[in-house]
């Protein structure tokens, strides 16, 4: 795996349109970012689709990159989960709609309506709000494990590799995070 340094520089020069850069940049992540599309997606043959979209908008979109907004593993990851998360939502949507036409009568609605209720939403809302605003408040590696390990699903190994740091400088910052998280969560629930 190269370092972040090295990383920035490849997504530069496939900003540039560098084909070699590319070619080093996929044999550099691909294997570690179909870990990430397979473990949201469970199919390989999904997974490695979505690791060619992902690739196909990172060629396209690697102008758009911000090396001060976040380190090139954490984009290159975030890239992957979400278009994995779009085929997730397009797979649930198809077999909702296959339920609802092998039915005939409304099948999907026969399952009741899950949706919640607009108290309900603007609790999520507050929720979300308040989550945002503790992570807001963590900075530094504390901040990058919480969002290596919850949005992008990396075990501890996996995000010592990705920081470059060892397993147990990331296991305490996880730790810490999680209870800078936890306090401020209470504080103000």
């Amino acid at each position: 795996m190269l370092d972040p340094v090295q990383l920035e520089r490849l997504l530069a020069r496939v900003a540039l349109r560098d084909r070699q850069a590319f070619r080093q940049l996929y044999d550099a992540c691909a294997p570690q970012l179909l870990g990430v599309a397979l473990r949201l997606l469970r199919r390989r043959d999904l997974a490695e689709d979505v690791l060619q979209d992902a690739f196909t908008s990172v060629w396209h979109r690697a102008d758009s990159y911000r090396a001060d907004a976040s380190q090139p593993m954490t984009w290159l990851t975030s890239v992957v989960r979400n278009r994995a998360l779009d085929v997730l939502r397009s797979e649930s949507l198809r077999r909702a709609e296959s339920l609802d036409d092998d039915d005939g009568q409304g099948g999907v609605a026969a399952l009741g309506d899950d949706r919640p209720s607009p108290l309900g939403l603007l609790e999520q809302a507050a929720d979300a709000l308040h989550l945002r605003r503790c992570i807001d408040d963590i900075d530094g590696p504390q901040r990058q494990c919480l969002a290596l390990a919850y949005y992008h699903g990396l075990s501890h190994s996996e995000m010592a590799e990705h920081l470059g740091s060892p397993i147990g400088s990331v296991k305490v910052w996880l730790r810490r995070g999680l209870d800078k998280l936890r306090r401020c969560m209470e504080r103000l629930a």
